[in-house]
């Protein structure tokens, strides 16, 4: 009876040892596949106007999406806030390989959890306070498990370009002829930060331009001068016919390529 116990013991562990090996291969092959323990990582965005200073909540903060570059999964979004940073330091004293930023310059700030080098994208928009104004930037870095980007400026983005802001004539004007058109725009950096002859922000070395269009096609070009009010500059068009005008108005700085545009419409009547 023993030695039949014995047999059937032996020829059960026999039938059992490919399933238990096969188990074990298993239970190998998906600890190899797990990934190891995911390492928070911080990265600090900031966005800075070209020639000009971080943009945060005085023009609305800058929209800020990070992103795995390959798989386009988001991994954290938000918006940047904080002041614009110390005029001196970013404009004057600071050089190529200082830090510009100080504790309240604007940014955005996240905590990642990854598990390995991970190629991540940063897609900036904004500023949102002025939408006519906004650009869409994008940058690429690697990132490994804590490798944070947090020390100095932190991820730094740069938005080229100017705030234009028309304010005469305002949308769909409508006028009687004959009429002098007041042409009036405000033009800041895209931080918000004023500009003026003379100036930190120097108007002088600005093409401020209204472009004049009738029926699609250009018929004028006229250039803006300051107002006597910070920021504010201007021009008068007189129409010599009726129709819908287009203004465009530009703001251009040759020494670095800045732009920006901003436009509306007037429509110019028989009396």
């Amino acid at each position: 009876m023993a030695s039949d116990q014995t047999r059937l013991s032996r020829r059960l562990g026999a039938q059992m040892r490919p399933t238990l090996q096969a188990l074990s291969a298993v239970v190998l092959a998906s600890a190899l596949a797990s990934p190891a323990f995911a390492e928070p990582t911080d990265v600090v965005v900031r966005a800075i106007s070209r020639d000009a200073k971080f943009i945060g909540d005085s023009m609305g903060g800058v929209r800020i999406v990070i992103r795995d570059a390959l798989t386009r999964e988001i991994l954290a979004e938000g918006v940047t806030a904080g002041g614009t940073g110390d005029t001196k330091r970013l404009m004057e004293t600071a050089t190529r390989r200082d830090a510009w930023a100080t504790p309240e310059s604007a940014a955005f700030r996240a905590t990642l959890d990854i598990d390995e080098p991970r190629l991540i994208e940063v897609e900036a928009y904004g500023p949102l306070g002025q939408r006519q104004a906004a650009v869409h930037v994008t940058s690429q870095q690697w990132l490994i498990p804590g490798g944070h980007v947090r020390e100095g400026n932190g991820w730094l983005i740069e938005m080229p370009g100017f705030v234009v802001d028309v304010l005469d004539p305002p949308a769909a004007s409508n006028v009687k002829m004959p009429a002098a058109i007041k042409l009036r725009a405000n033009v800041v950096m895209m931080c918000g930060c004023p500009t003026s002859p003379g100036g930190l922000w120097d108007a002088n070395q600005y093409e401020i331009v209204a472009n004049i269009q009738r029926d699609g096609k250009l018929i004028a070009k006229l250039p803006m001068s300051f107002s006597g009010t910070t920021s504010q500059y201007e021009a008068t068009f007189t129409p010599e016919a009726t129709g819908v005008y287009n203004v465009i108005v530009t703001a251009y700085d040759a020494r670095n390529g800045n732009t920006g545009v901003d436009r509306t419409t007037v429509t110019v009547a028989l009396k």
